[in-house]
């Protein structure tokens, strides 16, 4: 003997399935898969303006993948300067990674997000050393002066020969 079954069926919703609320979003009609407040780096992709010279560029698609690759490479140097420049004291590393990073902004948009959290930072630092010029002067101008005293007493003493000899290189 089966036991008695219902008519009726179960309404239930499962909240915390992305699935499920893929498809809810979905039956709501706006089409969209993604959320309009992801911040995941998969949202929107980075819209380009009708006439501007990023549509000419990405209109040609090996040119599109040439001119990123360009804007990649070229962000990835001055980034890099920046933090090369990381061994001297003060500000000095801030304006090649802020260029770097507003180049490279100007073609993906995660750089675009990245940029303006720095860029808020910057601009702090940079009210900070404008209410202590005497301590931020200080500062770089001593670092500076110390980088010098580094440089000339490498090429005076001979550091480098000297240390490849020790190495026997």
């Amino acid at each position: 003997m089966s036991a008695p079954q219902s008519t009726r069926t179960a309404e239930y919703r499962v909240t915390g399935n992305r699935a499920a609320d893929q498809d809810a979003r979905l039956s709501e009609g706006n089409g969209s898969t993604v959320c309009a407040d992801c911040t995941d780096g998969l949202g929107k992709p980075r819209e380009i303006e009708p006439g501007s010279f990023r549509e000419r560029v990405h209109k040609n698609r090996g040119l599109a993948l040439t001119w990123r690759i360009g804007v990649f490479t070229v962000g990835l140097l001055l980034v890099m300067l920046g933090i090369a420049l990381t061994v001297l004291p003060g500000p000095l590393t801030i304006p090649p990674v802020l260029a770097g990073l507003w180049v490279w902004s100007t073609e993906f948009d995660w750089a675009r997000r990245f940029f303006a959290v720095f860029r808020r930072k910057a601009v702090a630092a940079w009210r900070h050393a404008k209410q202590h010029p005497v301590s931020s002067l200080a500062v770089t101008v001593g670092g500076l002066a110390a980088a010098g005293a580094v440089f000339w007493a490498v090429g005076h003493f001979q550091l480098v020969d000297k240390a490849t000899a020790a190495l026997g290189l």
